[in-house]
């Protein structure tokens, strides 16, 4: 029992063995049966590889014989199976012989050397072309044993074939168009990628006077020598980033000789620049005589007093001048657009420029006949609904065309039915004129005459009518004449005017009481028109004038003389007022009160403006500004202005007006009178603030230059109507506005400013609107001591 039990372990454990023994072998039989599927895998990837690849492989044992791709045996038309060399050739099959055996002895000798193989070889019968590549085969192969691989390169080699024509040609071509551009007679050049010059012909070289080509691409001669924009280098590469053909006319130096040229730069696919340039200066003049010629032959035409229109072949129109269309009320934009001769007449129609027909479009039809008539010219006058009558010449063009001529006639029409009437109406006129007429011929006789001179000297019709001579007519004109001299005087006058053509005229009285004036008057026709105007009542009239100017005259001096007398007459007691209040104003009648004080100083003020007011009344009744005595001395203008700023200031601040003053170091100095010049200024203020409202603005502003210093003063104020004007600088005239007072209200400040501003020979400058404010310019020449 205990040795059966021994046995069985021990069989159990030779079991377990052997079952783990069993169980390694499995794992290891798996391992192997994934590593000969992913073999058979990789075998069978490559077989499908090597059946899809380019190229077919040939085994070389190192005993001679062949192992080949069954692919490789159709591809060179082998039906055989290949064993040895011999089989891969013969019987227009295979491969070339001379090919063959060149492939066995590269064979050979790799096999003794181990280099490798390239050679191309040929198949028999075709024009297939294989290129082999080989060399010694992989480690596992037996020693000796070549792999070559076969490709066929036979569209290839037939591409290469017609490449290599290609560039045989293309290098023929090249030379050809090398000596063709060298050759050419106008500058081409070629820039690079970099747009530098790479290559220019014998034409470049030549025209900008450089040494050879090489010379031109080393300095970088450029032929056109513009800037920015304009420079040669800009174009290319204008014609670069495009990418199209870019053409400028440019001005350059041709051989020391300025052209214009056109420059022409074409961009190539390599990123260079080729270009030429032509010479068009020679087109250019034609062209610019052209356009000179064409537009001297449209001024002319434009410059004709008819209208001109031309239609081509295609009746469309092709040339008009400027008085067709205005005869025709066309818009000459429209013109120029070339519109067809029936639009035209249709939309010459709808500006009533046709005479008024029936059925417009027969007409219309009839006009398009003139196009193929054989007449050379044809003439109508067309009369047009408003009047206007046009005269119309159309002249059919040996091109098939038309041209039209407008010829406005409706003034010689309206003359020539005008004259008639004319006629008569001068007849019924010169009868019913106030004046008496008479025309006399050269040869003194009476030509035309009319009822009133006939009346004035009691002359008959009969008499008339036999035209005499201005010698018969003196007798009886004598008898009319107060002074029958005089008649003598008006034949002597009318002979001087037909003879030596130069007006004359004269006053003459009737014994009747009527007085004419007379003029003898030189006619173009060589005649002279004598007229005789009945002045009797202007006469009176002047002599009345003439009494009463008279009288205002006299009347203006003793209103003259009386201002002057009562402004003398003021002076004295005004001057004892002033030196009264003066001696009060010291003390000398003791110490003053407060309010005493303020009226004593009162009064020195009024005293001061009535002896101012009463000297510039002076002033003005002392006459002219040829009449006023002035000092000269050198007066500084700036200081001048300030002072007189200085002065009315305060009147200023009462009317809060703001008083703004402007004054240029030009304004410098004058010779003058400082007294009157400071005087023109204060009074131009005074009104300026006076004519001002509260709250508004003054300013003066004063300058000059080497000749004159001009001061003008401007304010806001309520201006001056264009009717009151010419009475601002009349003594003692004043315009009536409401819170005017002082001296701008008696008148007297433009009237005394010009008197003085005259006086230095300079002039006074106003202008003023109502509501809109005054300007008042103050012209003062610089004089001399």
């Amino acid at each position: 029992m205990g040795e059966l039990g021994g046995s069985a372990w021990l069989a159990l454990v030779i079991a377990g063995l052997w079952l783990a023994i069993a169980a390694a072998l499995l794992v290891l039989a798996v391992r192997r049966m994934r590593e000969a599927g992913a073999v058979i895998d990789a075998a069978t990837s490559m077989a499908a590889l090597l059946d899809v690849a380019p190229a077919r492989p040939l085994l070389v044992r190192p005993d001679g014989s062949l192992e080949a791709d069954q692919r490789l045996l159709r591809e060179l038309g082998l039906e055989r199976s290949v064993t040895r060399w011999a089989d891969l050739g013969g019987d227009d099959q295979g491969l070339i012989d001379e090919d063959l055996a060149a492939l066995k002895s590269a064979v050979d000798a790799s096999a003794l050397s181990g280099t490798s193989i390239q050679r191309q070889v040929r198949a028999s019968g075709s024009d297939r072309v294989f290129d082999v590549r080989g060399g010694p085969a992989p480690a596992h192969e037996p020693a000796g044993t070549i792999l070559l691989w076969f490709s066929d390169t036979s569209a290839a080699e037939a591409e290469r074939s017609k490449l290599s024509l290609r560039i045989r040609q293309t290098e023929a071509a090249f030379d050809s168009l090398t000596h063709l551009i060298e050759a050419a007679p106008f500058p081409m050049w070629y820039r690079g990628p970099d747009l530098r010059l790479g290559l220019v012909n014998r034409a470049f070289v030549e025209a900008v006077e450089a040494r050879d080509a090489s010379d031109v691409i080393s300095r970088s001669i450029e032929l056109v020598d513009a800037s920015g924009q304009d420079s040669a280098r800009a174009s290319a590469e204008a014609a670069l980033e495009s990418g199209r053909l870019q053409t400028r006319i440019q001005p350059a130096t041709i051989r020391g000789e300025r052209r214009v040229m056109r420059i022409v730069n074409v961009p190539l696919t390599t990123g260079a620049v080729a270009g030429f340039a032509i010479d068009i200066q020679e087109l250019e003049d034609a062209r610019s005589e052209l356009s000179r010629h064409v537009q001297s032959q449209r001024d002319l035409a434009d410059r004709m007093t008819a209208g001109t229109v031309q239609f081509d072949a295609d009746r469309n129109v092709s040339f008009f001048n400027q008085p067709f269309a205005v005869m025709a009320q066309l818009d000459p934009e429209w013109l120029a657009e070339a519109p067809e001769f029936d639009r035209v007449l249709e939309r010459m129609r709808e500006r009533n420029r046709l005479p008024e027909v029936r059925d417009f479009p027969v007409w219309k039809a009839e006009k398009r006949e003139w196009f193929t008539s054989p007449q050379e010219v044809i003439e109508e006058d067309w009369i047009l609904a408003d009047g206007d009558h046009l005269r119309m010449v159309a002249q059919p063009l040996p091109d098939g065309g038309l041209r039209m001529f407008l010829e406005d006639r409706t003034e010689q029409v309206r003359l020539a039915s005008a004259r008639d009437t004319l006629l008569r109406v001068r007849a019924a006129t010169f009868d019913n004129l106030f004046e008496a007429i008479s025309v006399f011929a050269s040869d003194g006789r009476l030509y035309l005459w009319n009822k009133r001179f006939r009346d004035v000297w009691d002359l008959e019709e009969e008499r008339l009518t036999e035209h005499p001579r201005v010698d018969e007519l003196v007798p009886a004109m004598a008898r009319k004449l107060v002074n029958p001299t005089a008649a003598a005087q008006i034949r002597e006058m009318v002979r001087h005017t037909t003879n030596e053509r130069q007006p004359a005229s004269g006053h003459i009285s009737l014994t009747d009481g009527r007085h004419f004036e007379f003029a003898a008057v030189p006619l173009p026709d060589g005649n002279a028109l004598f007229t005789m105007v009945d002045v009797t009542d202007s006469t009176r009239i002047q002599e009345a004038l003439r009494e009463r100017a008279t009288a205002l005259e006299q009347a203006d001096r003793v209103k003259t003389d009386f201002v002057a007398n009562v402004s003398y007459e003021l002076r004295t007691p005004l001057t004892s007022i002033g030196g009264f209040a003066e001696m009060l104003a010291g003390g000398y009648a003791g110490k003053l009160a407060p309010a005493a004080a303020d009226y004593v100083s009162a009064i020195l003020e009024a005293v001061d403006r009535l002896s101012k007011l009463i000297d510039d009344v002076l002033a003005l009744t002392q006459g002219t500004a040829s009449g006023i005595a002035l000092e000269r001395e050198r007066v500084d203008l700036s200081g001048l202005c300030r002072m007189a700023v200085d002065t009315v200031q305060p009147r200023a601040i009462e009317k809060d007006q703001k008083l703004e003053v402007d004054i240029a170091p030009s304004t410098g100095f004058a010779f003058g009178d400082v007294r009157r010049l400071r005087e023109s200024i204060e009074h131009v203020l005074t009104n300026a603030i006076a004519y001002t409202d509260k709250k508004g603005r003054i300013r003066i502003e004063a300058s000059g230059d080497d000749e004159q210093a001009v001061i003008r003063i401007v304010d806001n104020g309520i201006g001056i109507s264009k009717q009151d004007l010419p009475r601002v600088f009349e003594r003692f005239d004043r315009i009536n506005e409401t819170g005017v007072r002082g001296e701008a209200a008696l008148g007297l400040g433009l009237p005394l400013t010009r008197q003085f501003i005259e006086a230095h020979s300079g002039h006074v400058e106003l202008e003023s609107k109502k509501g809109k404010g005054t300007t008042v310019t103050l012209t003062i020449p610089r004089g001399s001591k």
